[in-house]
């Protein structure tokens, strides 16, 4: 997943880098404070829409220093509507440390096929943006590889 990042957001929170995010359907922690992510996925393809996910996380993993606020949001292919919003989580990162924020979201319904965005906000900030495409798996593909052997 490629990172697109706001510049302003990243000027006004220099000490403070989104090194990966992750989609899975569950994070446990386990032993020894290791986190053990279950069903990671990039994209959605399901033989029905719309679509109800019981379980939901998106995982961030951050390194700097300082306190922020990050919240995750969901939103519509044509980013006028939520899907979902996470609540605000106080991140607390101690100077060249990181830190993993894993926000929770339970019965998303995504009501049509499409690319929907998945925003991570810094102190009301947008941060960082990620595609998640949705796909009925009914509709036929369209075969862009070619049919010629090399």
């Amino acid at each position: 997943m490629a990172n697109t990042q706001n510049k302003d957001a990243q000027e006004e929170a220099p000490e403070l880098e989104l090194l990966y995010t992750l989609f899975c359907d569950d994070v446990r922690l386990e032993v020894g404070n290791k986190l053990s992510f279950m069903g990671v996925f990039q994209n959605i393809v399901v033989q029905q829409m719309p679509v109800s996910l019981i379980k939901f996380a998106v995982v961030n993993h951050w390194r700097g220093e300082g306190t922020h606020l990050s919240e995750v949001r969901i939103l519509s292919p044509d980013r006028q509507h939520p899907i979902v919003i996470s609540q605000p989580t106080s991140l607390e990162i101690a100077p060249g440390g990181f830190a993993d924020n894993i926000s929770f979201f339970v019965n998303v319904t995504f009501p049509t096929p499409g690319q929907y965005w998945v925003q991570t906000l810094v102190d009301s900030n947008l941060f960082d943006e990620q595609q998640l495409t949705v796909t009925d798996g009914r509709e036929p593909v369209a075969d862009s590889s070619s049919q010629a052997v090399n």
